[in-house]
């Protein structure tokens, strides 16, 4: 049997449509075909998931030119595009005036994906090692955006939400709170009842690689039933990244 290519990695940002259209193709065999997610733009005839905020982002992609095609995304939005499309996207979910007050560089992150062939090998670094790029050539002092845990029952993540909030929270000054009506407290287990173990299992593989690089999550999730998920925002002010977190993340000192 012949074996397939090895990968050849390549980041690049979307440059036309037919970029956009490729990260909204693989948006929506994984949002929507294998998680079960929606929403009011998603294209099922052609297969694209997209929303209205996308002409306001921009869009990593991670190409493997062995085989020419895109394998993983990210999009990520400044405060002056944030400005152009009326809002940011997490505020449909999250109140995030204390992010707004603080003055700061920001930068929203969303919609990061990798095709399933690609996952738990090198793809996700490479895109981490971009989206470092990305933040120092524009200065962004706090990276945020929502991630998803797939399913809208709190009961079934009451462990792995519970861990968040006792152990992972913002500080005060970035906590930003889940909106009514669908807002979710995340204090669901009392902290000694946890059990760390079964509840690091049952959180997503891209939350995991913020906590590791210091970052927290929000007061509250968020129950987008129009989705399929219940979402946490997550939050990482990068002044206070220890240098291994930052050799982790591949930014330079």
């Amino acid at each position: 049997m012949t074996q397939p290519p090895a990968p050849q990695f390549r980041i690049a940002m979307a440059q036309n449509e037919a970029d956009l259209r490729a990260a909204q193709t693989l948006r929506y065999d994984v949002f929507v075909r294998e998680l079960g997610g929606g929403g009011t733009l998603v294209d099922h005839d052609m297969g694209l998931e997209q929303d209205r905020f996308d002409p306001f982002f921009d869009h990593m992609l991670l190409f493997d030119d062995a085989i020419g095609q895109v394998v993983g995304v990210y999009r990520m939005l400044r405060a002056d595009q944030a400005q152009a499309a009326g809002q940011f996207y997490s505020e449909d979910e999250y109140d995030l005036s204390r992010l707004r007050d603080t003055g700061r560089r920001l930068l929203e992150l969303g919609r990061s994906c990798v095709h399933a062939d690609y996952r738990g090998g090198t793809a996700m670094f490479h895109l981490w090692a971009g989206l470092a790029d990305y933040v120092a050539r524009h200065q962004i002092d706090i990276m945020f955006g929502v991630a998803s845990f797939h399913g809208t029952d709190p009961k079934v993540l009451a462990q792995p939400l519970s861990l968040l909030h006792h152990r992972h929270l913002a500080p005060e000054p970035l906590r930003v709170r889940a909106l009514p009506p669908h807002a979710q407290d995340m204090n669901l287990v009392p902290e000694d009842q946890i059990d760390r173990r079964a509840a690091m299992v049952q959180i997503p593989a891209l939350i995991k690689a913020y906590l590791r690089l210091g970052g927290t999550v929000g007061a509250g999730a968020y129950v987008d039933h129009s989705f399929n998920t219940t979402d946490v925002c997550l939050i990482m002010d990068t002044a206070q990244m220890s240098e291994r977190q930052k050799r982790i993340y591949g930014a330079r000192p």
